[in-house]
């Protein structure tokens, strides 16, 4: 393995990183953190009961605080929470001190994962429809990650040995 950065795993909630994230950490043997898990962990609870308790900008200050404190390390897997990449300063950071890669996932796909998950916030307010339209912004700003990993035809295996091949150029 050729890079020392940080491997930083975006894209929307449902897309995959925490998975893909343990599994790449597994096959190099590197640390992995999940920053949503990171934030439950510290609060002792979980992400929508965060956003309900605490409100949406304590959640973001919160992961901001975490993910630049994390993005400080290197050689490590992190998988980024669905919005976080959203925020400037973490975005520039991420650039600036990792190797960053989206996963990007068919947006039926996403629904259907997002639906099934009663832990995603932003989701239990929004029809199919609005999680379309904010699934089609973020990806724009997903688009600024340094590699776009098309998931749509890859099992989980091809989508890991893809990402550490372009992680170690």
């Amino acid at each position: 393995m050729k890079s020392k950065k940080n491997l930083i795993l975006v894209g929307m909630m449902g897309s995959g990183k925490s998975t893909i994230g343990a599994l790449i950490g597994k096959k190099l043997n590197l640390k992995f953190f999940d920053t949503d898990q990171l934030i439950e962990d510290k609060m002792d609870m979980d992400v929508s009961d965060i956003f309900e308790k605490k409100g949406e900008k304590f959640f973001r200050k919160l992961e901001e605080t975490i993910t630049t404190n994390l993005l400080n390390a290197s050689g490590n897997i992190i998988s980024l929470g669905g919005g976080a990449f959203i925020n400037e300063r973490i975005r520039k950071e991420v650039n600036l001190k990792s190797i960053s890669f989206w996963l990007n996932c068919d947006i039926a796909k996403l629904i259907f994962r997002i639906r099934k998950n009663t832990r995603r916030p932003l989701a239990l307010e929004l029809n199919n429809h609005e999680l379309k339209k904010l699934i089609i912004k973020r990806s724009k700003i997903y688009g600024k990650a340094k590699y776009k990993i098309d998931c749509k035809r890859l099992n989980k295996n091809k989508i890991v040995n893809k990402i550490i091949e372009l992680y170690d150029i």
